[in-house]
């Protein structure tokens, strides 16, 4: 496991700087494919609200890598993890997102693929990150996508990089936050590093470090809905969606497009064409609207019109109350245009749940006699909050004729 000469270091405007010891992690750095998440924005539609929001996945993953290279400094973290797993924890955190799509989850939704099965075939099926990996050894490229894939095989890895407080939260929900200018998602990273203990192969947290949990799961639930989920950003990206579903149809009825869509079309054909996948990023996707702009297709040219010009839809509640004036809005498309032009969405969240059967999404608590016990029973607050159960917002989006 071969080191650099010198540290090297990456200005970071949360972190101070990104540290770079290994020369594997400097290598995956300069790949064609972890560049490529420079040309990926972070936050997609949220931009249309926040307009500091223009941080990208690169930003992002050098992000969760340094907190995984931060988490090393833990005693009790590095002396469950041998070398080899040591440097496996920092290479997954540094790829967990590589197979991010253009725009991310709109993409993702329309053309039926997954990012992280992407990712996991872009590190063992692509000689670029593949032959880089295997330096260290065989197996590290195909233990690093099992880490991705969430395969139970490293589960202290695998809690580490996602769970319900793992660092791939910690780094967007702060990146975020200072992105977009809001105060909601700061979190006392020192002080969950301090309280943190491995028990048995398993995170736990000590009971002082409560209200750090705490401040961490209610940031966490805020963003979702002052950022995350704010309605004019998920508008943004309904039309998004909508470009995606036409050009999909077009592609399916030989239209002929002014721009090259090709990628596209052999995604469309094989969502497994991995070679189309990585052409497709976000400068890939606004040239292309660019030229819609000028289609002779009425639907995609105006749609793509409002996607690159801010003309955001409207959008009301979708409950028993608006049911009359939303079917009145929708009876005055015609059939093709109320496939385009409205859409029925709803996002949901709670403050935390915790999942027994899913890798680290139980928060667990260690007492001071040594036992161990749960957040809710040990938090009134997070209790309260679970029986609260899940919020969910229900809207109607439409574009006004």
């Amino acid at each position: 496991m071969e080191m650099l000469d010198r540290q090297q270091v990456l200005k970071d405007p949360l972190y101070g700087y990104i540290h770079i010891d290994d020369l594997v992690i400097k290598k995956l750095i300069d790949t064609n494919l972890f560049q490529r998440l420079r040309r990926i924005r972070q936050l997609s539609g949220v931009q249309m609200v926040f307009h500091g929001a223009e941080h990208s996945r690169f930003s992002h993953a050098l992000g969760v890598y340094e907190l995984a290279y931060r988490f090393l400094s833990v005693k009790e973290l590095s002396a469950s993890l041998d070398q080899r797993s040591q440097l496996l924890f920092k290479c997954s955190a540094l790829l967990h997102d590589i197979g991010h799509g253009a725009y991310s989850h709109a993409f993702e939704d329309v053309f039926k693929v997954n990012h992280e099965h992407i990712g996991a075939r872009m590190i063992t099926n692509r000689y670029e990150i593949r032959d880089i990996l295997t330096t260290i050894d065989k197996d590290f490229a195909k233990d690093v996508a099992s880490i991705l894939l969430k395969e139970g095989r490293f589960k202290l890895i695998e809690s580490l990089i996602s769970s319900q407080i793992d660092i791939d939260r910690l780094d967007y929900l702060e990146r975020d936050a200072y992105f977009t200018g809001t105060a909601y998602g700061h979190i006392d990273l020192d002080r969950l590093m301090r309280v943190m203990h491995i028990k048995d192969g398993k995170i736990m947290y000590s009971l002082s470090g409560i209200h750090a949990i705490e401040n961490y799961l209610i940031s966490r639930y805020h963003m979702y809905w002052q950022v995350y989920y704010h309605p004019v950003a998920r508008a943004h990206e309904v039309i998004l969606e909508k470009i995606y579903l036409r050009v999909k149809d077009l592609c399916l009825n030989d239209f002929e497009f002014i721009a090259d869509i090709n990628p596209l079309k052999r995604l469309i054909v094989n969502p497994n064409d991995l070679d189309s996948f990585i052409q497709i990023d976000d400068f890939f996707i606004n040239g292309l609207i660019s030229s819609f702009t000028k289609s002779k297709d009425d639907i995609l040219r105006t749609l793509s019109d409002d996607f690159l010009n801010r003309h955001i839809w409207k959008y009301v509640d979708d409950n028993e109350q608006n049911q009359a004036f939303i079917n009145k809005i929708k009876s005055t498309y015609d059939p093709k245009q109320l496939k385009y032009f409205t859409a029925h969405k709803t996002v949901s969240n709670r403050a935390y749940q915790n999942d027994k059967a899913d890798i680290g999404d139980q928060i667990d608590i260690l007492l001071k006699d040594g036992s161990i016990s749960t957040l809710e029973a040990e938090s009134d607050i997070m209790n309260g909050l679970m029986l609260s159960g899940i919020k969910e917002d229900k809207k109607f989006f439409y574009r006004v004729l």
